[in-house]
């Protein structure tokens, strides 16, 4: 499963560097996850975007209107920016979404840097061994 993580990331990177060198930074996240999500379905992905994330509080699913930006083959959650630098919330929510999707790996990915590569932070979510 590492492996294919792996490899997954760096296509997802790969694709989010072709997205910010045909726009470069400056415009709004939104724009940015609409464009990736088109590169990474043009390269034969599975995308989810803006899927509804519950919050489980005591069995019972709550909707906070928690919402993941792009959700790559069930396996890698993405959290775009635009921001002059990351903040310590960005990477807790990363992980927070981790938590509430159960899965092990995020992207936080910032396009408002001059090279794609300086704003790109991987999140890994470690499990609890019960």
């Amino acid at each position: 499963m590492r492996e294919k993580l792996n490899t997954l990331s760096e296509a997802i990177i790969g694709a989010a560097i072709t997205v910010h060198r045909e726009l470069g930074p400056g415009l709004l996240e939104s724009a940015y996850e609409s464009c990736l999500e088109y590169e990474l379905l043009d390269r034969g992905f599975q995308v989810d975007r803006q899927g509804g994330l519950p919050v489980v509080y005591r069995g019972v699913k709550v909707d906070c209107g928690f919402r993941v930006e792009l959700l790559v083959e069930q396996l890698v959650v993405v959290e775009l920016k635009a921001v002059e630098r990351f903040e310590r919330v960005h990477e807790a929510q990363v992980l927070c979404y981790l938590k509430l999707t159960g899965l092990q790996l995020g992207l936080l990915i910032n396009f408002n840097v001059t090279r794609l590569t300086d704003g790109v932070k991987r999140l890994v979510r470690n499990f609890p061994t019960d």
